[in-house]
Formats: structure tokens, sequence, C-alpha cells
């Protein structure tokens, strides 16, 4: 049958920076931040060598995937599409305020070239900042839809549990590429993610969110037997090491 087409694109450069930290550079030249935690045990960088970013992206506001976004957004102005209570939040703890897109789950907004989509995510949003008492929410959590400028499409699923309404989010949006936790304890693990790759009928999958902590023990090699117990051994798993581009 002969090789199977990538269903990478190659005119756009994603970087991993470990844990969920991806930077992607579109085939139209923008820089688009997910979950910037430059600060995290596996990331070669540090935030503060981020010059530009013309999207940022952040799931929820738990630290290990909101720490780095204002000092980053502060010095880079993106473009900011989030979640609603975020977007209220920001209002008043971040200079920069038209940058900010609040939006919601099903939401659809276009900045900077790019079609991004808000979808639900199965997880919690709360976490400790600056001497507080309680948790800060902000917001739910939520997962991505992006769609690039030559029409590529892929989804950023943050921090999830599978959830069966990821069959919703294939049918929908068709992602191609799918950005999926396989960490476990808190997230689905390598058995989760290969039924969520099921449901949402995506060719490639990119694993994030393990080996940064000895809790996040999910591998990439358990995803991939997870994925031929399902009879998707057909399934692309782009693996990279910290600092490293999908391929």
């Amino acid at each position: 049958g002969g090789a199977r087409p990538m269903a990478l694109n190659p005119a756009a450069t994603f970087t991993w920076y470990g844990h969920s930290c991806w930077e992607l550079t579109t085939p139209g030249g923008r820089t688009v931040l997910f979950d910037p935690w430059f600060g995290n045990p596996s990331s070669p960088r540090a935030h503060d060598s981020v010059t530009r970013c013309d999207v940022l992206l952040v799931t929820h506001g738990h630290f290990d995937h909101f720490t780095d976004a204002l000092a980053i957004a502060s010095r880079t102005r993106p473009a900011w599409p989030c979640i609603h209570e975020l977007s209220l939040w920001l209002g008043r703890n971040y200079a920069h305020k038209d940058g900010i897109v609040g939006m919601n789950k099903g939401g659809t907004v276009e900045v900077a070239g790019l079609r991004v989509t808000m979808v639900a995510a199965d997880h919690s949003a709360g976490d400790m900042y600056a001497g507080a008492e309680a948790p800060l929410y902000l917001g739910e959590p939520v997962g991505f839809i992006v769609e690039l400028e030559d029409g590529f499409r892929f989804y950023f699923a943050g921090d999830t549990d599978v959830f069966g309404d990821m069959r919703l989010i294939g049918e929908r949006y068709r992602p191609s590429l799918a950005f999926l936790p396989i960490g476990g304890h808190f997230t689905m693990d390598p058995a989760g993610a290969a039924h969520a790759v099921e449901l949402l009928g995506v060719s490639d999958v990119a694993p994030m969110h393990y080996g940064t902590f000895p809790l996040l023990a999910g591998t990439p090699d358990q995803l991939r037997a997870a994925l031929a117990a399902r009879g998707l051994g057909h399934v692309g798993v782009h693996v990279t090491s910290p600092g490293g581009t999908l391929g």
C-alpha cells in the first residue's frame, strides 16, 4: 500500500518545551504559545527568552499551565483568547487589555489570521496564588481547535480525562492531529488517550503532560501499545524531546 501521507503540516513547526508548553510557528509566520510554563523541570528554555508571541492560548488556571503567561504577554502583547472568567481577571491584573478576547466553549474567534475554537475539557482549574487562603478559579478548563492559515486543523486538549463528547469534537471540527495528555494521575493515562484518539478520529497524536514528575508516569510506548490494542496501530504517535520539534 505504500507510505501513508503524514498528517503533520510541513509548513507549521511545533516545538515542545516539556509538560504542556508548546510553541507553534504557523505557515503565515505567526508565533503561538500554548500553556507556557517554561519553568517546568524538562524545559531547556527560560520564559524571559521569549520575545515573540502573536497568539497566547492558556487552557486553564493551574500553575503548570499559566505561571509564565502574564510575564510573556506583558512583553509580547499577544492576542489572548481565553475563557470569560479568565478574561475578567486579566482585565484587572494585566495591563494590555486590548489583546484579551473573552469567549466560551463553542465560540470561534479569528486572531492573527487563525481561527480558534474553544471546546470543553474534563478537569479542574483552581490553584493557590500569592498567599491566598483559597484557590483562585480562573474559569473552567478548556481545549482549543486551531485552524491555521492554510486550513490545517488540530486539537489541543489541555488537561483532561477522555470524555464521550470528544466524538462530537471530531465530527464537528475534523482535526487531523491531537495534542493529548498521557501522564495519568491528574489527566487521562495512555489507555485513556488511545480511547480519545478513537473518539476523535485523528490520524496523528502528539503526547504531552508526561515525564515532568514521577507521578506523570504514562509513556508514548504505552500509548502506542494501547492504540494497537484498539486496532489503531496506524495512528502516528509523534514524540519529541523538550526543545525538539514535532516530526
